[in-house]
């Protein structure tokens, strides 16, 4: 019984033994609020019924949901992604089964000649073979846990990234998908203004006929026209190459996507909450993956310090071996051995110091650029926030702008029919009302894109738990 005890209590000892220091997770500095953070925030509240991942469907929009849901299905950048998290994941498997005694069968028959010696065959002689041979690191330092450690932090790291590039790939569909709306509501725009322009046209042609106007208001009326007529071609490259865009991000050929315009398009607005700083550490799944490099980089240190100490390898074997046939499975045929080698580097002219040291410069890499991730995070959501705020003010003083401007058109053009003024004073004032027009749709998709910009620096509806649990958690 004392035996007994003895042994368990140093596997015990033994197990809890492991070189290198425990993971402690950096400090981030995170300040109290943000600095952008206005009324419009600070009054919202997040709807706790609503599906967090699917964060596109605050925009209403069914024709993107449909394409955002098909970029976790076809997008190739994406699969490629989740490969790599298996690949981590075999990566880890093989970790912990390095923890495990191997064990190894052979069987081997070998027929050999000696010199000088004579039997009944010739001097020919049959040696049959069957062994199983077992042998197990006992990792008296940790080594191999601290190797599966590192593995399975490699793993949440490489979750993270998947989740950081769905997210990527996620925003920059709507990102291009509300541009191109933006340009389908300028087109609406144009085509609408080409046929003012027309009228226009017709007019200063029958004030042309009649004898009141010039020939030169016809031509001016004309170029007007054409050029507008231009303006609204020109935005169908930039349409087309926003289209490719999309089905290479939901993964088809560009020939097998087609975006239908939609009249007046004007999705939702959403007001994004934004939350406390210290959330978004648990929000963005890039800032997760850099956490979890840090820890697998610690317990590489571990790994390598271990390497200072002796490792202790169990041996066994067991199995029959006869030049006889008829013996070789017998009792008098067996064999078996047990035994063990305790091995140490003593001298190695300072490599292990040398290694020592390169993982130790690898963490203190991996924490500065988890805080720098941290940091840029904070900034990205101080930028989205203030060009939400700022794109917001812009728009209500832009929309004033261009009531003013289609009442200054409406007075001028009636003074042109007044025979009061030139029509060159009526085109000068048609091209500003149109330049404020196009501004005031421009205005409208850059905070549609903002809220995205805002949406995908939360971290959308991405949490840490949703990493792989830690195998240790619970231990």
């Amino acid at each position: 019984m004392k035996a007994r005890a003895l042994a368990c209590a140093t596997a015990v000892l033994l197990a809890a033994c492991k070189a290198g220091p425990d993971y402690r997770k950096p400090d981030v500095p995170a300040p109290a609020e943000y600095k952008e953070t206005g009324e419009a925030w600070k009054q919202a509240r997040p709807r706790d019924d609503a599906d967090r991942g699917k964060w596109w469907e605050i925009f209403a929009d069914a024709e993107l949901n449909g394409l955002v849901e098909r970029v976790d299905v076809s997008n190739q950048s994406l699969r490629a992604a989740e490969a790599q998290v298996r690949q981590a994941q075999a990566v880890a498997a093989g970790a912990q089964a390095q923890r495990f005694p191997t064990l190894d069968a052979s069987v081997a028959i070998a027929r050999n000649r000696s010199p000088g010696v004579t039997t009944g065959s010739g001097g020919t002689q049959t040696n049959r073979t069957l062994g199983l041979d077992a042998s197990w690191d006992a990792d008296l330092w940790g080594r191999l846990r601290r190797q599966l450690e590192s593995s399975e932090a490699n793993v949440q790291a490489t979750s993270g990234d998947l989740a950081a590039a769905r997210l990527s790939l996620q925003a920059q569909l709507a990102t291009n998908y509300f541009q191109l709306r933006t340009l389908d509501r300028q087109r609406q725009l144009l085509d609408e203004t080409v046929g003012a322009f027309q009228k226009n046209l017709t007019l200063t042609e029958n004030r042309y006929r009649a004898g009141v106007g010039a020939r030169a208001d016809v031509v001016q009326a004309e170029a007007q026209l054409l050029s507008t007529q231009a303006q609204s071609i020109d935005l169908a490259v930039q349409r087309s190459q926003l289209e490719h865009a999309i089905a290479i991000l939901v993964g088809v050929p560009p020939s097998e996507l087609a975006i239908r315009p939609q009249a007046n398009y004007s999705p939702t607005l959403p007001v994004v909450p934004p939350g406390v700083p210290s959330q978004l550490l648990e929000r963005r799944p890039d800032i997760a993956a850099a956490e979890r490099r840090v820890a697998a980089a610690n317990a590489q240190i571990g790994v390598a310090e271990a390497a200072f100490f002796p490792d202790l390898t169990l041996t066994g074997a067991f199995g029959y071996r006869s030049s006889i046939a008829s013996q070789w499975l017998t009792a008098p045929a067996r064999f078996w051995s047990l035994g063990s080698l305790l091995a140490m580097t003593l001298f190695d002219a300072g490599l292990r110091q040398a290694q020592t040291d390169e993982a130790i410069a690898a963490y203190d890499a991996t924490v500065a650029n988890y805080r720098q991730t941290a940091l840029t995070s904070f900034q990205q959501v101080e930028d989205s926030l203030a060009a939400v705020r700022i794109l917001e003010e812009e728009g209500k003083v832009q929309t004033e702008a261009v009531k003013a401007a289609r009442l200054s058109v409406q007075l001028t053009l009636n003074q042109y029919k007044a025979g009061t003024t030139s029509y060159l004073a009526v085109v000068l004032l048609q091209a500003a009302q149109l330049q404020n027009e196009r501004t005031l749709v421009g205005l409208y998709g850059d905070r549609l894109t903002a809220t995205v910009a805002l949406v995908r620096a939360l971290g959308g509806g991405w949490r840490a738990s949703d990493l792989p649990p830690d195998p240790r958690a619970g231990s």
